[in-house]
């Protein structure tokens, strides 16, 4: 049994197990998750409920989600005065899934982004971000139907991994003076600096799992998105490892854009690469040509925004963080603290995000009764306010009657 230096294990539920890569699932899996600032404990709770009513739907009185609470954040920091205790790293390390709402990053040093401090220290490589359209979602373009990407984010890498030094600072003299006086660049002294690592272990394992996921999900074509035509060695190098990844992995079963010929075969999976900002375009112009994105961290990040607008919004739009044995889930949106407490924001980010999770466990028949009654709940235009206010005749509900109205719908598989 794991033992916590401040907090108390759970009284009831067990461990998920990893080995060799697969989950081991016991009927009644401890979960913890971390309710989150500003509007995280009204969607947290949300939350829970739908998933709760969608396991007992799915499977009776056999299998339950044992929920284990676990700090960050501003409530670490009320009740512990950290803002991410250690134990909940050990938490999260020790039993592997997890459902997480939104942090806010504290003021005036410490962190610079607990989101990212999270994804860092428990190496959780791997940003998936499903972007689906739900059918009466109001949108901004005239084919929204079209958009149904799943972007894989390579999460620790890229001007995201931190090392950078402020202006004027010591460490950014040296830097500037090594890189003009040995390297013959010339670098203006009163710069900040920052770094872009790109290695081949962490683009090859990203876009690993992401092809194992289309062939899993029996998706058409892998992406490799880019800007390698200015930087060769660290994008550019990304998608030709990308390639290199492919004919010595999964020679079987893919096959590349350059070396098709006519259709792609039914039992394969195409690769193909796009250059960034031409991805940008292509996912308004010829959205349903692509199916999953593999990306660096920056590309990954503007291009899961820009898909999540095209099928009304981030409020839609579920997320995870997954590593080799840690897959922490959540809410893709921010802590918009002046609805904090209210009863009033739309929770489903959170609620698909939970989906990503049941799906994880392999609770799918869980999964499919949410998503069912998410859709119905749409339908009937029983909405939050951000959507209310763009639905002819829709009628506008709290966050928790949002919840029971989903519960409402809920019919057996």
């Amino acid at each position: 049994m794991n033992t916590f230096e401040k907090f108390t294990p759970p009284a009831e539920g067990e461990r998920i197990r990893v080995k060799a890569s697969d989950l081991q699932v016991p009927y009644r899996p401890v979960i913890p998750f971390i309710e989150g600032d500003g509007i995280g404990p009204d969607i947290m709770r949300a939350t829970r409920r739908v998933l709760d009513a969608a396991v007992e739907k799915a499977y009776g009185q056999e299998r339950k989600l044992c929920w284990y609470e676990i700090y960050a954040g501003e409530k670490a920091h009320e009740k512990y005065g950290e803002w991410i205790p250690r134990d909940t790293f050990e938490a999260l390390r020790y039993y592997s899934v997890a459902l997480k709402g939104p942090l806010t990053t504290p003021v005036g040093g410490g962190f610079r982004s607990l989101n990212v401090t999270l994804r860092q220290e428990l190496d959780l490589y791997a940003c998936i971000r499903p972007v689906r359209y739900f059918e009466g979602v109001p949108a901004p373009v005239k084919e929204p139907w079209k958009m149904n990407m799943v972007i894989f984010r390579e999460n620790t890498e890229d001007v995201y991994s931190g090392i950078e030094w402020v202006r004027g600072s010591e460490e950014a003299k040296k830097v500037i003076a090594f890189l003009n006086e040995e390297m013959g660049c010339t670098i203006r002294a009163d710069s900040g600096i920052g770094i872009k690592p790109v290695s081949e272990t962490g683009s090859k394992r990203l876009i690993r799992k992401a092809i194992r996921y289309a062939l899993d999900r029996k998706r058409k074509s892998v992406t490799l998105v880019h800007k390698g035509n200015i930087m060769k060695y660290t994008e550019g190098a990304f998608r030709d490892w990308g390639y290199e990844l492919a004919r010595e992995e999964f020679a079987d079963r893919t096959v590349a854009e350059k070396d098709l010929q006519g259709t792609v075969p039914p039992d394969k999976v195409l690769i193909n690469d796009r250059i960034a900002d031409a991805m940008f375009q292509q996912i308004l112009t010829r959205t349903d040509e692509y199916s999953v994105l593999a990306t660096l961290n920056l590309n990954g990040d503007y291009l899961s925004d820009a898909c999540a607008a095209q099928i009304g919004g981030l409020g839609l739009a579920p997320g995870a963080n997954i590593g080799e044995t840690v897959a922490l889930f959540e809410a893709t949106h921010g802590t918009a603290p002046k609805y904090a407490g209210q009863d009033k924001v739309n929770p489903g980010s959170l609620i698909l995000s939970g989906v990503m999770m049941l799906e994880h466990l392999g609770w799918e028949a869980a999964g499919k009764v949410v998503i069912a009654a998410l859709e119905e709940t749409i339908r009937q235009k029983k909405v939050t306010y951000d959507l209310e206010r763009q639905m002819e005749g829709a009628v506008r509900v709290s966050t928790s009657q949002f919840a029971e109205t989903i519960v409402g719908n809920m019919k057996g598989v």
